[in-house]
């Protein structure tokens, strides 16, 4: 039972790599940004609060289940599934944790840390946090960088950030600054 674990947990971990090539080069290099994630992505980076839609991404990790899970379960059992298993909880995980960073103010140290880690990468520098739910891959290939003041476009503005002024929170500003105005 321990190995099984160990093996769900080594899977988690994969999703973390996965995460980050999938954003780098999948998202953001021009020579590969002709797929359909990277499509998706860079609409999401121009629309701010656009995400794919939840049942195409439920079908893909369907499809990744069957196409990967099935040969992993017959070539490792039940360790082939748990690996599979893992990889798939963590992409949900990041799903979740991804579209909560736009949509509400991070709760807790770790949601806020992921939140302006995440928000570096989207309105400060694009080449750099690819990471979502680590910056483990961010740091092994160098494309790490530590959130100062974030300048949030006016036309990007998550609705958490700002009071009813239209005026960054006055808990947020100290981390956010709103750039242009906002229409």
């Amino acid at each position: 039972m321990t190995s099984l674990i160990v093996t769900f947990a080594l899977g988690m971990f994969s999703w973390t790599f996965l995460e980050y090539v999938i954003h780098r080069w999948l998202g953001h290099d021009p020579r590969y940004r002709g797929n359909p994630f990277g499509v998706e992505h860079v609409r999401h980076h121009a629309e701010g609060n656009y995400f794919a839609p939840t049942p195409k991404k439920a079908a893909l990790a369907a499809l990744v289940a069957v196409l990967i899970g099935g040969p992993a379960a017959w070539l490792a059992g039940a360790h082939g599934a748990a690996a599979i298993g893992g990889l798939l909880v963590m992409y949900g995980t990041y799903e979740v944790l991804h579209r909560r960073e736009h949509t509400h103010a991070g709760i807790g140290g770790y949601g806020r840390w992921a939140r302006r880690h995440h928000f570096h990468h989207h309105f400060v520098d694009p080449k750099t946090n690819h990471g979502v739910t680590t910056p483990l891959w961010d740091l092994i290939f160098r494309t790490y960088r530590t959130p100062g003041v974030i300048p949030v476009p006016a036309k990007l503005c998550m609705r958490w950030l700002l009071d009813d002024a239209g005026a960054v929170r006055a808990e947020h500003a100290a981390r956010y600054q709103l750039r242009g105005a906002r229409s």
